[in-house]
């Protein structure tokens, strides 16, 4: 892979070279790791990159990469930038014939989100998002036993991200994933709504299996000086008549990372946690609770196709983005190879990219208009 910002400093960059590496299928090869060309060239060589393939502009990567034979060139590009940058690399790695993995949300805003969609279709490349939570293993149980009705009817759903990281200005230091989280211009129009609620919308309809349908949003700028909202409560109406509530705050004193989710059903219900993310409880309506474990009794074989390591040894962050970077190389590698796209591949796309600035914009949207109800699609 090829790599477009995650230089020196960079949280999120590290997280995507440590788990890219984690099944042994990818191999880190050249970069444009930042917008300042030196600091591109000094991130470079502190990752071993070889000198030659470090460059100082993604625009320098795409197109010197495509230059090389088929066999000596990245195969993907991988964005690990704020908002703003991730449709002009991702849009011209696409045209230039190299596959993609980004990080949410997928663009600065709407317009985009469509146009990259456009541009994937037509390039006949692989497109990933980098919702990581989706790949768990505890998660993928859910959804599987909700896919084959072991909840009944689904009627209701929970779900919270909850941070509080910016309960001070936080910004005002040299934070520097603070400061561009709460300017328009790299953030786009959502604040903690794109940067975790999107989180929150991805994994409800994953693991559901249905779409948000309409949404009614209160959100909330709590941080002097914020334009950009930094808490929020969202009513939902998803397909089938299901009902919802999602909330979010990166101002919520105390809270670490408390990503939770329960879904209720007409015969049982599931409840899982991102702090605790080994576990899956299951309540029913005519028997004991159950607590499901990665590899444990009772999984399913296609969420333990997702466990690495023997039950009872914890896998959590760092695998999750694995298992998404796993999957979208062996879609790639079969590509390659002459296969047909994956109708459903097991992973977040360019589609699921477009819902989530469709929930973005709608909340916006909503939250304008008294908390009115507004459709994901308008």
């Amino acid at each position: 892979m090829g790599m477009v910002g995650g230089g020196q400093g960079s949280f999120i960059g590290d997280v995507h070279r440590r788990a890219s590496r984690i099944d042994g299928m990818i191999d880190l090869v050249c970069g444009a790791f930042s917008s300042n060309p030196e600091r591109s060239l000094k991130s470079a060589e502190a990752l071993g990159v070889a000198p030659e393939r470090a460059y100082k502009s993604f625009e320098e990567m795409v197109e010197k990469e495509a230059e090389l034979p088929e066999a000596e060139r990245m195969d993907f590009v991988a964005i690990v930038t704020p908002n703003h940058m991730h449709f002009p690399p991702a849009k011209l790695a696409l045209e230039k014939g190299f596959h993609v993995i980004c990080d949410k949300p997928v663009t600065l805003s709407l317009e985009e989100a469509f146009e990259l969609q456009k541009v994937v279709k037509k390039s006949g490349k692989v497109f990933a998002l980098t919702h990581n939570y989706t790949g768990y293993p505890m998660v993928k149980q859910a959804r599987l036993m909700i896919a084959n009705g072991e909840l009944g009817d689904i009627r209701k759903v929970v779900v919270q991200y909850l941070q509080g990281w910016m309960s001070t200005a936080v910004e005002e230091t040299e934070h520097k994933g603070a400061s561009w989280r709460v300017d328009p211009k790299k953030s786009g129009i959502g604040g903690a709504l794109g940067d975790i609620g999107t989180h929150a919308e991805n994994l409800t309809e994953y693991i559901t299996g249905k779409k948000i349908v309409e949404l009614a949003a209160d959100l909330t700028s709590f941080g002097a000086g914020r334009v950009l909202d930094d808490d929020g409560n969202i009513l939902l109406r998803l397909e089938d008549n299901a009902k919802g509530t999602l909330s979010i705050s990166q101002i919520a004193t105390g809270e670490e990372n408390n990503l939770a989710i329960r879904v209720y059903g007409t015969k049982g219900s599931v409840a899982w946690c991102q702090e605790n993310p080994n576990e899956l409880t299951a309540y029913w309506l005519d028997k004991p609770k159950q607590i499901f474990t990665p590899g444990g009794n009772g999984t399913y074989a296609e969420s333990t196709e997702y466990t690495r390591v023997p039950a009872g040894h914890p896998e959590g962050y760092l695998e999750g983005f694995a298992t998404i970077y796993r999957s979208f190389a062996k879609e790639v590698l079969a590509v390659k190879e002459g296969a047909t796209f994956s109708e459903r591949p097991d992973f977040p796309t360019i589609d699921d990219g477009l819902r989530g600035m469709q929930f973005i914009y709608a909340a916006v949207a909503s939250n304008d208009n008294n908390a009115a109800w507004v459709s994901l699609t308008e």
